[in-house]
């Protein structure tokens, strides 16, 4: 059998060390997870594994030092948009610091035993740290002592990492409101999110506390659960409201079944009533009109997450992290009132 030439062998780490400009001992640490390795040389060194193509055995690596570099991820089974958003930040983030993830899906409206039954899933197949997408009311106490032996984020506001504390949920109803109440509308309906989530129940208490301080008096919630059909459903609702000319949508994708339940009722968007949403997903600039929404920066909130539990588990300074600044995005779907 002829052997190999040294231009088609395997790379090796002598390769890797020689493209990142280290030693070939710093190669072998990044790789089996040794703690004492500056973040930038472990990226440094990461983004040269991957351009000269050397693989190594991860199975291997973890019984030689201990450790799996792996990160769990709980989300809710769902198919709202900001999900895989967050979920692309933190991988992402995750791997220029030389972890990988792995996720556990748990059922929307599961109670406390199913986020329980999940985290302990992603302790047996290896997590050294826990980032939990889910912010539901009862995590706190249900994860109990579990955050105590795994460094875990996401699982409580006080953490200040996920999509409810990173991103001011209450900032996002006064954005939205306040912009329709100053294009001179009186008042404005609103399609809430599913109660599941704790940001739907802090928009909808902004959205009130707005129109109050204004002056308007709140109409009542109509309610939808994300879903495009929900937002349909209660766009037929508020197009069998004569006085009605604006409305808050919590979502975009709930938005799309708004206007769509609008246009088959003949209510113009925005001639007769305005509609203005959350999330600015890739399509709502492509929608009949285009969509006024309130723009949240989902990749970033999941790269902090990994970034956080990344911290964690090496037991390094946590870096401060701002709160992430939502953005109004002005397109065509509202307007000032007619008359």
């Amino acid at each position: 059998m002829p052997r190999r030439s040294a231009e088609d062998r395997a790379p090796s780490q002598v390769d890797v060390a020689r493209a990142a400009g280290v030693s070939t001992q710093t190669v072998s640490r990044v790789i089996s997870g040794h703690p004492n390795v500056r973040p930038e040389t472990a990226r440094r060194v990461m983004a040269a594994v991957d351009a000269v193509g050397y693989r190594w055995h991860a199975a291997a690596a973890s019984l030689a030092s201990g450790r799996t570099r792996t990160i769990g991820v709980i989300l809710v089974s769902t198919a709202r948009y900001s999900t895989s958003a967050i979920l692309l930040g933190a991988e992402g983030a995750a791997a220029e610091a030389g972890y990988t993830v792995i996720t556990a899906s748990v059922p929307q409206h599961s109670g406390p035993a199913a986020f329980t039954d999940a985290f302990d899933r992603l302790e047996r197949q290896g997590s050294e740290g826990i980032v939990v997408l889910a912010p539901v009311g009862f995590l706190a106490e249900a994860l109990g002592s579990r955050v105590e032996r795994t460094p875990t984020v996401g699982h409580r506001q006080s953490d200040g990492i996920g999509a409810d504390a990173l991103i001011d949920q209450r900032a996002i109803a006064r954005m939205a409101t306040e912009h329709l109440l100053d294009l001179g509308h009186r008042t404005v309906w609103h399609v809430s999110g599913d109660e599941f989530w704790q940001e739907s129940s802090a928009r909808r208490d902004a959205w009130e506390a707005v129109l109050l301080e204004r002056g308007a008096t709140p109409p009542p919630v109509i309610p939808g659960d994300w879903s495009p059909a929900s937002g349909y459903r209660a766009g037929r609702t508020i197009a069998a409201i004569p006085d009605a000319t604006a409305v808050f949508v919590s979502s975009d994708e709930m938005a799309f079944g708004v206007i769509r339940a609008l246009h088959e009722a003949r209510r113009a968007v925005p001639g007769e009533i305005s509609v203005v949403s959350v999330d600015d997903i890739a399509l709502a600039a492509y929608a009949t009109p285009a969509l006024t929404t309130v723009r949240q920066p989902f990749e970033e909130v999941g790269r902090a997450a990994a970034m956080r539990v990344i911290e964690l588990i090496e037991q390094r300074e946590p870096v401060s992290v701002e709160p992430l600044r939502p953005e109004l995005v002005l397109r065509a779907s509202t307007a000032p009132p007619k008359g």
